[in-house]
C-alpha cells in the first residue's frame, strides 16, 4: 500500500509519501518522497488570528500541487492535518472549504491532544526500552506537545501554546510556560530517571550539528553548548556561515530554548532523536486504520 501524509504546520507544510510492507502482519513503512514548503502560516495566525489572502492563496496552491502529486504517485489513502496556526486563525474553516473546492482535498484542523497522539503514534518505529521512562517533546512553530511514557504505557499527554514562531513573534505567555512546567514536574517527579525523545525539524537539525552517531542519545550539556554556539552568530551568519536554511536559521534558537528548558525541568540528561515527526505519525495512523478488522 502507498499512503500520503500532509502536515500543515505553523512554520512549514509537508507532504510525505510512504510505501508499506507487510511481514506476517507486522506492517512497516519506508519513506518514498518528502516535500517541505516553508509557508510560515504562524506569522499571520499568532499576530492577527487571521491568515492573509496571500498566504491562503499559497496554501491552496500547495495543497493543489500535493493532491496532483498524490494522484501521480497513485496513493491508496491519505490524511491531511492542520495544527496550531490553523487552529488559531478565525478564517481557518473558510480556508479548509476553499481547499476542498479548489484542490479536492480534505484538510482537517486537529486539536492539540489529537496532534500529540498522532506524533507519538510514530514511536512504533522506534526501538525503545520498555523498562525506561520517556518524555516525548515535539516542538513546532505554534505548539509543543509533551507525552510521558513509562513501561511502554502512555501516562500523560498535553499540548501547550508555546512554539518557535510564537516566541519569535513575542506571542508566548508566561502563564503557558508555567502551565507546561507544572505538567512536567507533576508527571516526572515519581521517576528517578527520565529520558527525552525529541521530534520535529529543529531537533533533527540540532542532532546533525551535534555529530552524534545515529541511534545514540544527545546529552543535555551538548544541547546547551549548541545553543550557545548558534546564539553567538547573527541570523545572517547562521545562514551564510553555518549554511542553515533561511526558514530554519531563526526558529532553531527558540526551539533550542524549549528543548533545554523542558529537559531541565524533567532532569533529563539525554535525549534520543529519531528522525520522525507528525507526518510519520499520520502514516502510522493510516496503517492502523487500514489493517484488516
Amino acid at each position: 500500500m502507498r499512503y500520503a501524509a500532509i502536515d500543515t504546520g505553523s512554520n512549514a507544510v509537508r507532504l510525505l509519501i510512504a510505501d508499506t510492507t507487510d511481514n506476517d502482519g507486522n506492517v512497516t513503512f519506508k519513506k518514498n518522497t518528502l516535500i517541505r514548503v516553508p509557508l510560515r502560516l504562524g506569522d499571520d495566525a499568532f499576530l492577527q488570528q487571521h491568515i492573509s489572502d496571500k498566504k491562503a492563496d499559497d496554501l491552496v496552491k500547495t495543497m493543489t500541487a500535493f493532491k496532483n502529486l498524490m494522484d501521480v504517485y497513485k496513493v491508496n489513502d491519505y490524511m491531511a492535518c492542520a495544527t496550531s496556526a490553523m487552529r488559531e486563525a478565525r478564517n481557518g474553516p473558510e480556508i479548509i472549504t476553499r481547499i476542498k473546492e479548489e484542490a479536492n482535498l480534505d484538510l482537517e484542523i486537529i486539536h492539540g491532544e489529537r496532534e500529540a497522539s498522532i506524533i507519538y503514534a510514530s514511536h512504533t518505529g522506534i526501538d525503545l526500552d520498555e523498562s525506561k521512562t520517556y518524555l516525548y517533546i515535539d516542538v513546532g512553530g505554534g505548539s509543543t506537545e509533551l507525552s510521558l511514557f513509562a513501561e511502554g504505557e502512555l501516562i500523560a499527554s498535553q499540548s501547550f501554546n508555546i512554539g518557535t514562531i510564537r516566541i519569535l513573534d513575542n506571542q508566548d505567555k508566561d502563564e503557558t510556560w508555567k502551565e507546561m512546567q507544572d505538567f512536567v514536574r507533576l508527571h516526572t517527579k515519581h521517576f528517578k530517571i527520565v529520558y527525552g525523545v525529541g521530534t520535529g525539524g529543529n531537533i533533527n537539525k540540532l542532532f546533525k550539528l551535534s555529530e552524534e552517531k545515529d541511534g545514540e542519545p544527545m546529552s543535555y550539556a551538548k544541547l546547551k553548548s549548541l545553543y550557545s554556539f548558534l546564539s553567538s552568530y547573527s541570523l545572517k551568519d547562521r545562514i551564510n556561515v553555518l549554511k542553515l536554511n533561511q526558514d530554519r536559521a531563526d526558529v532553531i534558537i527558540p526551539a533550542c530554548e524549549i528543548y533545554t528548558t523542558v529537559m531541565k525541568w524533567a532532569n533529563i540528561k539525554q535525549i534520543y532523536v529519531p528522525t520522525v515527526g507528525m507526518a510519520d505519525g499520520i502514516i502510522q495512523t493510516l496503517i492502523e486504520k487500514n489493517l484488516p478488522k
